[in-house]
């Protein structure tokens, strides 16, 4: 089923890495990665969990923002969760 929503998400893997990816469906997609049918880099890192996420107008926005967070360094990663996703993101909490 074709959704004209389109999504950057982040997710925070067991190992306190971050992953980062586009979708259509955000619920879907999250629980696909932690039935361990998702990417291959969140398989051997589950359970993940959502910490951050974005619905743009069109899909080629979200995956240039997926991009550009790709590219950044991990310390310009934390500063924009816990900027964006607000007080509740803690970056080197456990899951």
């Amino acid at each position: 089923m074709e959704t004209n929503k389109h999504y950057f998400y982040v997710l925070k893997c067991r190992d306190r890495s971050f992953y980062a990816g586009y979708t259509n469906n955000i619920k879907k997609r999250v629980d696909t990665h932690n039935s361990g049918k998702g990417a291959k880099y969140t398989r051997g890192r589950l359970p993940v969990c959502l910490v951050y996420s974005k619905e743009y107008p069109t899909k080629s926005e979200a995956l240039k923002a997926e991009y550009a967070f790709k590219q950044w360094s991990r310390s310009k990663k934390e500063r924009f969760l816990i900027k964006e996703a607000g007080e509740g993101f803690v970056a080197t909490k456990e899951l």
